[in-house]
């Protein structure tokens, strides 16, 4: 069967308006189906215990003062601290129950017999799995107002007051009442976790978290829809493999072909300032990653850095927070891999068309420049908000909007967009003679579509503000987050290594577009609306779990295939002389941890009944750690080298400090994965499922010996990685002295495959 690009080019519209069409309508029932915010919670004589507003001054605070960074809500955020939502419903079980032995029996919870235990008990937990009845007021019974103050009173020792056991600077949260708002929103995620939404018979959240104390357990969609996630990921697989077997398309190869040679292909102005992000980004690469070790300690010594403290008298959880440090390290790895993403898209276009449009080489530093401002612009605005030196709305604005992945203030935000826009112009002005000639479903097309889809899918995290519900928040948050991860990103991996290919002239030109067009399909039909298996625990309607659990199966596909080609791509450049393996070798590891990452382990945390128990775990660090810096990463990296061999005099290349980094990276990120994190998170698992999810998340937990030596031995895995990320930036350092002159006045001729690619009309 032979498809034509043309035919691929409408599939991919369908699928787009059958994206638009199930994203848009979650969109309309994510405000309509969200938890509601009662007006004011009254207890039994009818006063005001919380209103709407200090539940959303609570919000507020969670976000100012970076505790998503610190600990997570509804399983979202930092696996440092507590699960706020899963430890508000425990203490808030654990005050009833003391309340009604008190009540009942006149004595302490603990001293009572396993009868009395048991009445005592099942008195919280009818009490708890109630139903709401979609009023605007909650009635508090004694009970519940008693635990409420008592959970109160605990967030303001903790979160004001300081608490380094637990690694929580004094001064956190800046006031007391500040915290206690804080322990209000808290309580009331908590809240709508073990009610039962109106004329349903399980809690918004879909019982999530497991607290068997509160009458939360797994409903039975989570089970059924696990066992048919299973069956559809084999008989799809069956299905893809047949599909992908049956449409011809070009093979990569070596033979009979002119590979240009480095020294051959001339470097324009343009390019050589596109060069200048590669030094930027590596250091924030180098900053992220010592971050990294610094966080991976905490969990050892919750207010030191192996002993530090003890010689100086400093405690460097007072001068650099774990939610700080956490945040930057988030940051840094998204900025330093688009920051090189965003160069290598600006150097390819003239290796392609030979064409520099007049003063290109200036708006590729401005927009370097822009970049330097908002790096440095974010970075500190984080500090000074979580710190509270921005007065009122000025902490969200300029200084830290407190959500993961979207942390810096909302100016530098619009700045971030600006910039996108900005290399979207300059990208269109170096591929216009290409854009010029080809359909709207040609290759430069394809890579303005991918960064296009990049930029339009952050502007939904401009839907919210701090006093935004927080279901509704997560849900538009999370479409930049995955769908970046699982749509964007993975679009713009295919469509940079075609480009990559046909730029070495091992691919014609249309066949590197049906083959991006084939595999941007496979992304865009399965990753989009896999978002959906992030909102089966945090208020959203029911319906995503079976949604969730088909898309988020076949995510896994075109990983498959991606890492498929990516091998046989490797084998076909492995000939006798071919000049970029080294390039190569990092694509193929983008590949290779693109499936292990975000395919296995991604499939494996994603089944709704491993996820109910697993969110938010250990697990899922593993998985991000695999697929944000194994598959994203190392694409980064390939292209880096790439870029640097193409701009250096053959005769000074060598490749021997990148090959040192490459495999320091490589096996420091196995070694952390499968002999730290791995396991700590299936320890995690096991108290979930047998215990509750509150003790999997506590400090409890972590202080076991064996989870305590677990994380002494990612410390190999770490320590590979910074000094592959050292050697890598000592490599750039004396590289800067190597690079050819470009071109002054360049033209097609001077690129050694241009005048091919432009002419490419077969």
């Amino acid at each position: 069967m032979r498809l034509t690009r043309k035919t691929i080019a409408k599939v991919i519209v369908a699928a787009f308006l059958l994206n638009l069409a199930v994203m848009g309508a979650g969109a309309w029932f994510a405000y309509q189906e969200a938890p509601p915010i009662p007006d004011e919670v009254v207890g039994p004589d009818g006063e005001t215990v919380v209103t709407a507003t200090e539940v959303q001054d609570g919000k507020a605070a969670f976000q100012q003062y970076g505790l998503m960074n610190h600990g997570s809500i509804l399983g979202n955020g930092a696996y440092y601290g507590e699960d706020y939502t899963a430890e508000t419903l425990a203490l808030k079980t654990r005050y009833m129950r003391e309340y009604y032995a008190d009540a009942e029996y006149g004595a302490a919870y603990e001293s009572l017999d396993a009868g009395e235990r048991s009445r005592v008990d099942a008195l919280v937990r009818e009490e708890l799995d109630a139903s709401h009845d979609g009023g605007d007021v909650v009635e508090y019974s004694a009970a519940e107002l008693y635990a409420h103050e008592r959970v109160r009173e605990t967030y303001v020792e903790r979160y004001h007051e300081g608490d380094h056991d637990r690694g929580v600077p004094v001064g956190m949260i800046e006031s007391a009442e500040g915290a206690e708002d804080f322990a209000d929103f808290a309580l009331w995620t908590a809240w709508f976790s073990h009610t039962d939404r109106p004329n349903a018979d399980h809690s918004y959240t879909n019982e999530w978290p497991y607290a068997p104390g509160a009458g939360n357990d797994a409903t039975g969609s989570a089970m059924i829809w696990s066992v048919i996630a299973m069956v559809l990921l084999v008989g799809a697989a069956g299905a893809a493999i047949l599909l992908y077997k049956s449409v011809k398309l070009p093979e990569p190869s070596a033979e009979g072909i002119s590979v240009p040679e480095p020294g051959d292909v001339s470097v324009f102005p343009s390019q050589r300032a596109a060069l200048r992000f590669i030094p930027i980004a590596a250091g924030l690469f180098l900053a992220q990653v010592l971050l990294g070790g610094l966080l991976a300690h905490f969990y050892i010594e919750r207010a030191g850095f192996f002993g530090i403290e003890r010689i100086f008298g400093i405690h460097i959880l007072q001068l650099l927070p774990f939610s700080i440090a956490k945040t930057w390290h988030i940051d840094l790895g998204i900025l330093w891999i688009a920051s090189t993403w965003l160069g290598a898209g600006l150097f390819l276009p003239p290796l392609l068309t030979g064409h520099e449009p007049k003063r290109q080489g200036t708006y590729v530093s401005v927009l370097l420049g822009a970049l330097v401002v908002v790096v440095v612009g974010g970075m500190g605005g984080i500090w000074l908000g979580a710190n509270g030196y921005l007065p009122g709305e000025l902490w969200w604005l300029l200084g830290n909007e407190g959500l993961e992945y979207l942390e810096v203030g909302k100016v530098w935000q619009v700045g971030l967009l600006a910039g996108f826009v900005l290399w979207a112009v300059l990208a269109i002005r170096g591929l216009k003679p290409l854009l010029d000639r080809e359909p709207i479903y040609g290759l430069a097309h394809m890579i303005l579509y991918a960064g296009g889809s990049i930029t339009l899918l952050f502007v939904a995290g401009f839907m919210f503000t701090p006093s935004t519900n927080i279901a509704v928040t997560e849900f538009w948050r999370w479409w930049v987050v995955h769908m970046w991860v699982e749509g964007a990103f993975e679009f713009f991996i295919v469509a940079i290594i075609g480009l990559t290919l046909v730029s070495m002239n091992l691919l014609s030109r249309r066949s590197a577009e049906k083959a991006v067009m084939l595999q941007a399909l496979l992304v865009m039909g399965t990753g989009v609306i896999g978002v959906s298996h992030h909102y089966w625990w945090i208020g959203m309607p029911d319906y995503w779990v079976p949604i969730g659990s088909v898309f988020s199966t076949l995510e896994l596909l075109p990983l498959i295939f991606i890492l498929y080609e990516a091998i046989g791509q490797y084998r076909a450049m492995s000939e006798t002389g071919f000049p970029y393996k080294l390039p190569f070798m990092f694509i193929v590891a983008s590949g290779v941890w693109n499936f292990v990452g975000a395919g296995v382990l991604g499939f494996f945390i994603n089944l709704p009944l491993i996820n109910y128990y697993e969110h938010g775990t250990y697990l899922t660090v593993g998985h991000a750690h695999a697929a944000m810096f194994g598959a994203f990463g190392f694409l980064a990296l390939g292209m880096v080298t790439y870029m640097l061999q193409l701009s250096i005099d053959p005769d000074r290349w060598d490749a021997s400090w990148l090959r040192a980094s490459f495999w320091c990276w490589n096996v420091g990120l196995a070694l952390m994965v499968f002999v730290s994190v791995l396991p700590v998170g299936f320890l995690q698992l096991d108290v979930a499922f047998t215990e509750s999810y509150a003790a999997a998340r506590s400090l409890g937990f972590y202080e076991r010996d064996l989870v305590q030596t677990l994380f002494w031995a990612r410390l190999p895995g770490d320590t590979l990685i910074i000094a592959g990320t050292a050697i890598y930036v000592a490599d750039l350092i004396r590289r800067r002295f190597v690079l050819r002159a470009s071109e002054d006045d360049p033209a097609v001729e001077d690129m050694a495959v241009a005048e091919g690619i432009v002419g490419d009309d077969d």
